[in-house]
């Protein structure tokens, strides 16, 4: 529903005891992808008609928010974001990040309801919403991220080339290793199965890949940086504090220096501390690392 009154109006608080927990309910024989909406932007991309909606706590919805800021495509395309707490209702706007901008929902379930009424599928972050047509055109983390730094690039006020064709290739290479071995591995890895074990020591060993890799490297694709950098590091920047802040993984991320410095070094860049918000995905007691330890690589040192 959207809103009619002057001020913002927000969820009421996460409540999982008593309305229950977010659950993803597929029938059987259900085929239609778990991420429904899946729509390419191509010539659509026109200044101020899509609202991308985004979670400070969530890595995929920030390779998103991170293309938005490092193409300076701010004003191409807004950006809210959802609180981090979740119940049965799903995502919600609440006083912690605000209020939804556009069409004052007050559950991103909104938005799917208004593209979809009756929608039964998964309500996640990042979705983009076309401000023209009134509906959800792609909450399809997998893609949105290349076609905000592909079809938006006209927009762009830096000029910052990501997906460039003739490195597309190579980033796509890099994401068909990584994907598996580090952005969803750090959750495969975790708990005692065989499959954890086994999930854990493709972790390491990538990370151990990537330490060579960079050492003769600025960025994963020479002093250029790409897509792949900003997918990989959504995940580096969540390592220490969130899904081994017990050590359960393996050592901390400095124990492979190359990376180490790699991942400090992109968080120089102001879009990268832009869209990063440390507190809404640090597990208590976690020992957060000094993300503002000068770098070789900022300091001008080849690695």
């Amino acid at each position: 529903m959207t809103t009619s009154i002057a001020g913002p109006v927000y969820a009421t608080p996460a409540d999982p005891g008593r309305i229950g927990d977010y659950r993803i309910v597929r029938e059987p024989g259900d085929t239609r992808p778990l991420y429904r909406f899946r729509d390419r932007l191509g010539a659509q991309a026109e200044p101020g008609r899509f609202h991308l909606y985004a979670g400070w706590f969530c890595p995929w919805a920030q390779r998103s928010t991170l293309v938005v800021a490092l193409a300076g495509l701010q004003d191409a395309v807004s950006v809210s974001y959802v609180d981090g707490a979740r119940d049965a209702r799903g995502w919600a706007f609440r006083e912690t990040s605000g209020p939804d901008p556009v069409n004052g929902f007050v559950l991103l379930r909104d938005a799917y309801e208004a593209t979809e009424p009756g929608f039964d599928g998964h309500v996640s972050v990042p979705t983009l919403w076309d401000r023209r047509t009134r509906r959800v055109v792609s909450n399809d983390y997998g893609l949105l991220d290349a076609d905000l730094a592909t079809a938006f690039l006209h927009l762009s006020t830096t000029g910052l080339e990501l997906y460039p064709a003739a490195l597309r290739d190579r980033v796509d290479e890099l994401d068909r290793w990584l994907g598996p071995a580090v952005n969803a591995g750090v959750t495969a890895a975790q708990g005692d199965g065989e499959q954890a074990l086994s999930a854990r020591a493709r972790l390491n060993e990538a990370f151990e890949a990537l330490d060579a890799r960079l050492a003769g490297s600025r960025f994963l694709l020479g002093d250029r940086l790409t897509l792949a950098d900003v997918r990989l590091w959504v995940t580096l920047v969540r390592y220490d504090v969130q899904a081994n802040a017990t050590g359960a993984l393996g050592g901390p991320l400095a124990d492979h220096p190359q990376l180490w410095d790699y991942a400090r070094d992109l968080y120089q860049r102001q879009a990268f501390r832009s869209t990063t918000d440390l507190s809404t995905f640090t597990a208590p007691g976690a020992l957060v690392p000094d993300w503002e330890r000068p770098t070789r690589r900022s300091a001008g040192v080849a690695p």
